[in-house]
């Protein structure tokens, strides 16, 4: 896959997925400008590649989002790549003991976030002379099964493939492409908080949870990060060029949340 001269944005580009996708750009010869809360993870990603750079940004915080994209701007001088990849587990409890305030983040940020990414990336892509585009959203398989203690996350990722295919019907006539990744359960820190708070929610071991949702896949196994940046890159590239509208998971052949 070949990245020169474009320009990408990438959400909480710092960790994890996010961090593997950067990786993925910037060695195929993109710049790249990232966001992430996480301080610490920023500064190690920006000294260790080149052609990135990026700001410490809440995307919970519209006015924080839209000065992002403003330094962006002075950055990469235009856009033709947006990767929404910032989310948060949220709460791990039943429906009836999780707090509006905790729905609301939860929500936010996985949510919200995607859809002023979008929407102010749209016209920055608009602009572009190069010959339109791509905006990705990253989704779950929690957005095509249902997921016992995790409601707020399960339906703003579900909510994540709507705002997708909307988006590729409306942006497609300007050659502009909208997909979203549904992940499975993709190996690192964030899968293992997972397990460990819905170990505790249900009052077993870690060892038995973490074997139960890697029972449910196909594979039986947890998903490497890079393999997901890896997706993202395809559908950005040339080789993706007539994908659009799409939820496409990358989850092991994962067949139930348990």
């Amino acid at each position: 896959m070949e990245f020169k001269d474009k320009r990408v944005i990438i959400t909480a580009g710092a960790g994890g997925i996010g961090r593997e996708t950067t990786r993925l750009f910037v060695e195929a010869g993109a710049k790249v400008f990232i966001c992430d809360i996480d301080e610490t993870a920023l500064e190690n990603t920006l000294s260790s590649f080149d052609n990135v750079a990026g700001v410490r940004v809440d995307v919970s915080d519209p006015d924080q989002f839209k000065s992002f994209f403003n330094k962006a701007d002075q950055y990469l001088g235009g856009l033709d790549i947006m990767i929404n990849n910032a989310g948060t587990a949220g709460p791990t409890a039943l429906i009836e003991d999780i707090s509006l305030e905790e729905w609301n983040n939860c929500v936010n940020i996985n949510l919200t976030s995607a859809f002023l990414g979008t929407q102010e990336s749209i016209p920055r892509i608009k602009a572009s002379d190069n010959n339109g585009g791509s905006i990705i959203n990253l989704s779950s398989a929690a957005g095509k099964f249902g997921f016992p203690l995790r409601s707020p996350y399960s339906a703003a990722k579900w909510a994540i493939v709507g705002l997708t295919r909307t988006t590729a019907l409306e942006v497609g006539k300007y050659g502009i492409r909208c997909n979203c990744i549904q992940p499975g359960p993709v190996d690192g820190d964030r899968i293992n908080r997972v397990i460990q708070a819905k170990a505790k929610a249900e009052g077993v071991s870690e060892n038995q949870t973490r074997d139960e949702m890697m029972s449910g896949t196909t594979l039986h196994t947890f998903i490497p990060q890079r393999h997901i940046a890896s997706m993202i890159g395809y559908l950005c590239s040339d080789f993706g060029s007539t994908i659009t509208g799409q939820a496409l998971s990358v989850d092991g052949g994962l067949e139930s949340i348990p």
